[in-house]
Parts: structure tokens; C-alpha cells; sequence
């Protein structure tokens, strides 16, 4: 296979480790733990794996050495993230630096492969074609739900034929209450199989006091940054269009306030703050038009939006809408009958509340449609493919048309609508994904060998150089709430979102209004740095930065 010079540069880079990762690792068992919420709950549901220590690991003299071969597992679940392929490098390497007997095997096309038996060894061969490289290709991945008896059960006997003394699940907040679950049901099983989680997102929720930030987050958020600085540098040029930019994140808007603070936009939504207004769709565009008369009437018709990609659910009447919708469609085989969109709408008309059947018919059929469209394996809506940004651009235009008929918009107003997603998510990983992964990785094969189970390989401190980074292991149970899902209430990892009190918004809002000014203030970051001085090349997000008073 043909390489670019990059891919061969990248494949030679040695990512950079905490120093506890570098020679030796002896675990410190810290204080025990409870779920963030439902105590409860969580405790009946998970006996064996609730309440589990905090572990760090720390360097000692000697060598790590594992006697007795042993063999792992590895799970690549949920959306791409960058660095997902540094985690297996770094399981592959310690493993291999315990017991050079030790083999690793990758479960194809996600969980379904550990149920259904497809597998395949990693080798070194195979290893070093995939080391610092973006993709979830080495294996696959896949969204399959491990949440029956009859999975596990399969789970089980694969394992057993392959020797596997452990399995490593590289996921997101939904994956890794899956391992959660794996473990617990293992360990009452007695079949002495370990279960270890890895955190991996783009959207940047799956994070709290212990995990600082999932990985994947700084390379797509680098990644989008690059392409909103472009077109920030197009629009100062051409001064003709508005740019309304959908940015990938799910529920959280963790990337669109990432992205803001790398590249300076004119408005940049937050659906955390949307929510905590009470803000109604009008609110939202009223703010909009503000702003754009205000740089009309400067002579600029030009600028950016960014709008995180679940905005729509965080309008409140829109989010009644949504889980009237959600409750209604779930396994609905009457509404998924019917012939045409026009039935399907009438029939959606006639089993909402009165508020919010008015507001249903007050949309564009084509975002009334998305609204209705299969929901995720959750239940939910899928966000991701309802258009706000035309939505916005649309209400936004007939508002500045009735401005301009009574004299108050002399602009003019042309719109480009932009969705960031799939970009971002296979990227070429960051330094810092490069590193911080390896290290997940490194650092997941020590909890391994020390027969940990249910918990998260953890790597935090990740503001300061990669030798003070420090490793440990957090129970996944310590991260558990319980949430309603598919109309019932389930154990899962609480989602992290935007922090209104939170240093990295507190950033944005001062700011926002000089952004906004007709006196543009845009910052163009370039593409990702790989090769150059620190400051450059091995900075973590902003956010992060801020977090951490920095």
C-alpha cells in the first residue's frame, strides 16, 4: 500500500508516556467510592463491582514481569474517535513487555464480534501499520448493545477458547456501562474474566473530577478548528456570505464552545445556556438578527455561526416535542405501517399534547420529518440528522425580509449552511490523542495483570509535559446514575455537559459581545501541528486549559 510521507513520519512517532508507565508500576489502592447519584440503586444492581477503590500507579524499582502467559481481548465500540488505534498499540506493547507470550485479540466489527466469535490476533506486523494513525479500521467497530444474558453467556465461551483472561472495551459513556455491566456479570459468574473500559468520545461528555477529557475530543476539535478558520478567512475575503456551521457533539456542546474558543466566531449557540433561558426558537434567531443587523449597519454582511449539533433538544418546548415523540415511536409498528410522509405527519399530529402539536405543525416539513425518522438504539432522536443550521438559516432570513420591508435591515443577507462530523472523526490524531491514548492503553494492561476489574483506565494531570501525567484506574460504577431509556430507567455513565459556571463558558461570555463587534476578531489555528516546539505541537484543548486554570 501506497504511504504519504506523513503516514510514514506519523507511524515513526514514539508517543510520550507518564513516567509511571516507563519502567516498573506498582498500584496504590486509594479510598473506596459511590456512584455519583442514585447510591442505591446502582449498589443493588452492581454488588460486586460498587464501591471499588481508587488506584494509582506509581514507578518502582524492578521489572514488571508476568510469569504465566496470558491473553486480552479488545473491543472497539461505538463512533470513530482519533487515537482509538494508539490505545491498541499500547495494550499490544504492554502486554508484550509483561510476557512476550502474551497475545492480544481484536473482536471484529465491535461487541457483536465478541458475541459471534469473529476475531482476529494483532500481531506486531499488523500493529505497526496502524500505530498513530486515525480510523477504527484495524478491527471495525459497531454499536451492538451487550446488555442480554445470552450475549454474555456467548461472550464467555469465546473467551474461553481463546484463553482470554481479560477484555478491553474502547468506548464512550453507553460502551463503558456495557463493560460495567460485563464485569459485574462475569465476577457473579465466577468465570474469571476481566473486564477494563476506556474512554473515547469526540463529543467531549464523558468526563468528571477523575477523567479530565475523553480522547478524540482534542484532534476532531483541532480538526473542525482548522476548517472554521478557513471559512472564517473566506468570509473576510469575499464579505458576502454567513456562514451557519453545525458542529458535531450530540447532546453536549463541549466541541462548539472548543471550537469558539480556537477560532473566534461572530455567535457561537450553546445549548446548555438555550436551556437554563428557557430560550424558544424565536429567542434564538431574534439573538441572531441581532447581531447581523448590527454588522449590516457596519457594512459587513458577512460572518460565523456555530451551533452544536443538539441544539434542537435543549429548546424546551422542542425537548417536550422530542420525548413525546420518543415515548411515541418507540417499537411503534402502526406509525412504521403507514404509507407517506403525509400520513405518518397527520398521525404524529393526532397523538401529541396540544403545545406540542402546535408547535410540530409550526415546522418546515423537512425538520418535522427528521424529528420522526428511526431513533437510536437508545430510543432517542438522532440528532445528528436534523438540519438546525437550515433551519436557523431559514427563520433567520424571513425575520431580516419583514426587518428590511419596515427600513430596520439595509443589509443583505446570503447564508451557507456547513455540518462538521465525519471530518473530525477519523482524523490523523493529535500529539496529545497520540500520546494520551498509548498511555490508556499502557496503562489498561497493568490494571490487567493486577486482576482489576470494572474499571476505567484512567490517565489525568493532562495540562502539564506527558512524564507528569498520572495513571491509575477509576471504577466505572463511581461515573453510574440512573436515566430513562427506551421508557425505562437504566444504570448509565452520566453525561458530562457544558458547565455554565465553568471557566471555559465564563471565557466565551465575556468575549462573545467584542467577537460579535463589527471589529472582527477572527483567529485562523491552521491545520494540526505534528512536528515543532511544544507550544505548538503538544497543547491540549482550551477548554481543558481553562478547567485547570491555565
Amino acid at each position: 500500500m501506497q504511504k504519504s510521507p506523513l503516514q510514514i513520519a506519523r507511524q515513526g512517532y514514539q508517543p510520550k508516556m507518564p513516567v509511571a508507565l516507563q519502567g516498573a508500576v506498582r498500584l496504590v489502592e486509594g479510598a473506596k467510592t459511590q456512584s455519583v447519584a442514585d447510591q442505591d440503586e446502582i449498589k443493588k444492581l452492581f454488588p460486586n463491582t460498587y464501591g471499588l477503590p481508587m488506584i494509582t500507579m506509581e514507578p518502582t524499582t524492578g521489572k514488571n514481569h508476568c510469569a504465566e502467559p496470558f491473553n486480552v481481548g479488545v473491543i472497539l465500540s461505538g463512533g470513530q474517535a482519533p487515537g482509538g488505534h494508539n490505545v491498541i498499540s499500547g495494550l499490544y506493547d504492554g502486554l508484550k513487555a509483561l510476557n512476550p507470550n502474551n497475545k492480544l485479540y481484536g473482536f471484529l466489527g465491535g461487541p457483536s464480534g465478541l458475541i459471534d466469535g469473529k476475531y482476529q490476533e494483532l500481531t506486531g506486523d499488523i500493529i505497526d501499520e496502524y500505530r498513530n494513525t486515525g480510523g477504527f479500521d484495524i478491527i471495525g467497530s459497531g454499536r451492538t448493545k451487550l446488555e442480554e444474558t445470552w450475549q454474555f453467556d456467548n461472550g464467555i465461551e469465546v473467551c474461553k477458547q481463546l484463553g482470554i483472561k481479560a477484555v478491553v472495551i474502547i468506548g464512550g459513556d453507553d460502551s463503558n456501562t456495557n463493560a460495567c455491566v460485563l464485569a459485574e456479570y462475569y465476577l457473579q459468574k465466577q468465570c474469571g474474566i476481566q473486564v477494563i473500559g476506556c474512554p473515547k468520545t469526540i463529543d467531549g461528555d464523558l468526563k468528571n473530577e477523575m477523567i479530565e477529557t475523553s480522547f478524540g475530543f482534542d484532534t476532531a476539535c483541532k480538526t473542525y478548528a482548522e476548517l472554521i478558520g478557513n471559512i472564517q478567512r473566506d468570509a473576510n475575503s469575499a464579505k458576502k456570505y454567513w456562514h451557519f456551521i453545525r458542529l458535531m457533539g450530540r447532546s453536549a456542546s463541549h466541541i462548539a464552545l472548543e471550537c469558539a474558543l480556537q477560532s473566534q466566531p461572530n455567535i457561537c449557540l450553546i445549548s446548555e445556556e438555550v436551556e437554563a433561558k428557557k430560550m424558544t426558537l424565536n429567542d434564538i434567531v431574534e439573538d441572531i438578527v441581532k447581531v447581523i443587523v448590527a454588522r449590516a449597519n457596519a457594512g459587513l454582511n458577512f460572518g460565523t455561526i456555530l451551533i452544536p449539533e443538539g441544539l434542537i433538544e435543549f429548546i424546551p418546548a422542542m425537548r417536550v416535542l422530542i420525548q413525546e415523540l420518543n415515548d411515541m415511536l418507540a417499537a411503534n409498528e402502526e406509525f412504521t405501517s403507514l404509507d407517506g410522509d403525509d400520513a405518518k405527519r397527520e398521525y404524529v399530529k393526532s397523538k401529541l399534547s396540544p403545545a406540542s402539536c402546535e408547535l410540530f405543525r409550526s415546522l418546515p416539513k423537512g425538520i418535522a420529518k427528521q424529528l420522526t425518522l428511526d431513533r437510536d438504539p437508545h430510543g432517542n432522536v438522532m440528532v445528528s440528522q436534523i438540519e438546525t443550521e437550515k433551519l436557523l438559516i431559514e427563520m433567520v432570513g424571513k425575520r431580516l425580509a419583514v426587518l428590511k420591508a419596515n427600513g430596520e435591515f439595509k443589509g443583505k443577507f446570503a447564508a451557507l449552511n456547513h455540518f462538521f462530523g465525519y471530518e473530525g472523526r477519523c482524523a490523523m490524531p493529535s500529539n496529545f490523542d497520540a500520546d494520551y491514548c498509548y498511555s490508556i492503553g499502557v496503562n489498561a494492561t497493568h490494571l490487567i495483570a493486577a486482576g482489576k476489574t470494572g474499571y476505567m483506565s484512567l490517565v489525568r494531570n493532562l495540562t502539564k509535559p506527558a512524564a507528569e501525567w498520572v495513571a491509575g484506574g477509576v471504577p466505572i460504577t463511581m461515573m453510574m446514575n440512573m436515566e430513562k431509556r427506551n421508557g425505562k430507567m437504566k444504570p448509565v455513565i452520566q453525561k458530562a455537559l457544558v458547565d455554565l459556571k465553568g471557566a471555559p463558558f465564563k471565557y466565551l461570555q465575556d468575549h462573545r459581545a467584542a467577537w460579535a463587534d463589527p471589529e472582527t476578531s477572527y483567529i485562523y489555528p491552521g491545520p494540526i501541528q505534528y512536528y515543532g516546539p511544544s507550544e505548538v505541537c503538544d497543547q491540549p484543548t482550551r477548554t481543558l486549559l481553562l478547567e485547570r486554570g491555565k
